[in-house]
């Protein structure tokens, strides 16, 4: 096979610096994958050009990929929906309810309790990442531009309280995909090795309380304290932003002479978000039979979950809850069908963006595997590598690869492979190895502009991706700095 060496690092790079730089993120993109076929065909424009758009095309061959895309386009109608029938008034009403009773309590203010409403949010929906994020953003983001804070805060807190929680509460896809690459590793018990990684699963850890303290002490960097000046004076986005959510989105209002009601808007989500763990069970059951054939129900269907399709559970769960509302508008007689058809269209129509721009990063991704980008930086760190210095690198590793790729799952395929190895031959603690394997990717996911998580957020805030990935960065990379201390600390005392 082709040795690109560190050509193949400039695709990924020069999309992410372009689409930083010019906050032209789907013309970053299509640069990057276009350089990296013309780099894949030896220089030849030609080819390069003609393997780019079938790239595109073969986006579509992965199921999963077709999936993603799916639902991240259908979850507009779910949220036009509930604006429309008066579900998010609703709860806007009962929250604010809520928050006075807290405040004239003398406790917190509203802003501090609805800030911690939408982390306590995001960490309890820890089934899958993409459903939390949009939950999320669905939920508070009308009252967040009500109580004037800032939708880069929003969308901060709903990026950083959903794959920490993922990992480390591993009932999941994410725990599956874990279980399975440990597997490969002739480990005999991989959801013990998972859990006792845990421990040691810096940068999730401090994340999630990161996202506490600033909430509680209003800790803020200098970008997102000029953002929450910006919103606190009335402007919910800056002049040259481009939402990731289109007008048609965030601009639905309550549909004359209906009702409000919290119920409209919570019972959908609350559809949707309970049909991921029976999907999961369902998709996961075969699995579960085989693995598990004179089990206990309970055994098998625990098992299930951790086996079964993430994208599938996400895509139907979405569909339920479109069907869950034309159903209940229907019959609350505040649609008639030919509305409920008009609004999911509507909604749709929405979010192509979002639809379009995973679009470019799926096929961006695979051209980085193509030209083995990951596998490069990884056997160049070997040649230099201490065994004391082994987790800390990993981590930095892992988190170069999840920045540049923006994936980190698939960053945990490439890291598990070269960590325990790696570990093993150097005589290092394997379980903080495959800690800080899982905690890089989670830590370069976070920075990357070209992260499939990082760009639901943005469209789940409704807010300008570029202004998302900037001020999130500096969270993103004080954390990483502290995680990768401690590593560098258990590297010398373990």
């Amino acid at each position: 096979m082709h040795d690109y060496g560190i050509l193949s690092l400039l695709p990924p790079l020069i999309a992410i610096v372009l689409a930083i730089w010019t906050k032209q993120v789907y013309i970053s993109l299509i640069f990057g994958l276009f350089l990296g076929w013309v780099i894949l065909n030896d220089g030849n424009l030609i080819l390069g050009f003609l393997d780019t758009l079938y790239a595109l095309v073969d986006v579509f061959t992965d199921p999963g990929n077709t999936r993603t895309i799916m639902f991240s386009a259908l979850i507009g109608a779910i949220i036009v929906f509930i604006q429309r029938s008066g579900g998010v008034e609703g709860f806007i009403r009962w929250l604010g309810q809520k928050l006075e009773q807290l405040e004239a309590s003398g406790k917190r203010d509203k802003q501090t309790w609805v800030q911690l409403m939408a982390w306590l949010t995001g960490v309890l929906i820890f089934v899958e990442s993409s459903i939390s994020v949009l939950t999320v953003g669905s939920l508070f983001r009308p009252i967040f531009d009500r109580l004037k804070i800032s939708r880069e805060k929003l969308a901060y807190i709903a990026d950083s309280s959903s794959a920490p929680t993922c990992i480390l509460i591993p009932f999941n896809g994410w725990g599956a995909l874990i279980m399975g690459l440990l597997l490969t590793q002739g480990f005999d018990n991989p959801f013990q090795i998972m859990m006792q990684s845990v421990v040691y699963n810096f940068y999730p850890v401090l994340t999630l309380f990161l996202v506490v303290i600033v909430i509680l002490t209003g800790w803020d960097h200098p970008g997102m304290r000029k953002a929450d000046r910006r919103t606190a004076e009335g402007l919910v986005l800056w002049p040259d932003a481009q939402p990731m959510v289109s007008e048609e989105i965030t601009s639905v209002s309550m549909k004359d002479d209906v009702q409000p009601r919290a119920m409209n808007m919570v019972m959908p989500l609350l559809v949707m978000v309970c049909m991921m763990p029976i999907m999961l069970i369902y998709t996961g059951w075969e699995a579960a039979l085989t693995r598990f054939p004179n089990g206990a129900w309970g055994e098998k269907a625990f098992h299930a979950l951790g086996q079964g399709s993430g994208s599938t559970a996400v895509l139907v769960g979405v569909v339920v809850g479109i069907l869950f509302c034309m159903i209940l508008y229907r019959w609350q007689g505040i649609f008639n069908v030919r509305e409920n058809i008009d609004l999911v269209f509507k909604g749709i129509s929405g979010l192509m963006p979002i639809a379009l721009l995973l679009l470019f990063a799926f096929a961006i991704g695979t051209v980085c595997k193509e030209l083995q980008t990951g596998l490069y930086l990884a056997e160049l760190a070997k040649q230099w590598l201490s065994p004391r210095l082994v987790p800390m690198v990993i981590f930095l590793m892992s988190g170069f690869i999840a920045f540049s790729t923006g994936t980190s799952w698939g960053t945990f395929a490439i890291m598990i492979a070269i960590a325990v190895p790696m570990a093993r031959q150097m005589e290092v603690n394997e379980i903080i190895t495959i800690a800080a394997a899982l905690g890089g990717g989670i830590f370069g996911d976070h920075c990357s502009p070209i992260s499939d998580t990082t760009i639901l957020s943005s469209m789940a805030a409704a807010t300008d991706h570029i202004d998302h990935v900037k001020t999130q960065i500096p969270y993103a990379l004080f954390v990483g700095i502290v995680s990768a201390g401690l590593y560098l600390v258990l590297g010398f005392i373990m």
